[in-house]
């Protein structure tokens, strides 16, 4: 595994103070961020997951905690659309240039506009994907809003 990727190596560059965490990747896990979290024992609420999205047709990134789910619906109206749908795999991973399992939202290939679940920032730290499988970093929720201009919304179900 590979020590620096291109999610730490944007955090480093915006100055922002992380830990890098790893773990074993079960790529057979139902729900890799509760996987995740189980793995570094953390709970999950504070194990944030990043999912690639569309809103009316244009992509988006959205962070929300690894127990959660998106609402559609939310998500949509977060970015003043009307409809929303996941993104393919293959979409994604071409997109953002990490694998799924290991999109992280910071160091994409092409910068997408990005939410943040609001809830999670009620804590002083999370961890969000580092740009690897089995790799997370932890930081402060604020930094990884300011970091990624991302917008403070509740998108979950």
């Amino acid at each position: 595994m590979s020590k620096a990727t291109r999610a730490t190596m944007a955090l480093e560059k915006a100055g922002v103070a992380f830990t890098v965490h790893r773990y074993d990747y079960d790529p057979g896990a139902e729900r890799v961020g509760l996987q995740a979290a189980e793995a570094i024992g953390e709970v999950p609420e504070r194990v944030l997951k990043t999912l690639m999205a569309r809103v009316d047709g244009k992509p988006v990134c959205v962070i929300v905690p690894s127990d959660r789910e998106v609402s559609m619906k939310k998500l949509a109206a977060a970015f003043g659309g009307k409809s929303a749908e996941m993104m393919k795999p293959a979409d994604a991973e071409r997109m953002t240039g990490y694998k799924v399992g290991g999109i992280s939202p910071f160091g994409q290939m092409r910068r997408v506009p990005t939410a943040i679940e609001q809830q999670s920032l009620a804590h002083a730290l999370v961890y969000i994907n580092g740009g690897q499988r089995g790799l997370q970093v932890r930081l402060a929720p604020d930094d990884a809003r300011a970091t990624l201009d991302a917008r403070v919304v509740p998108v979950i179900a």
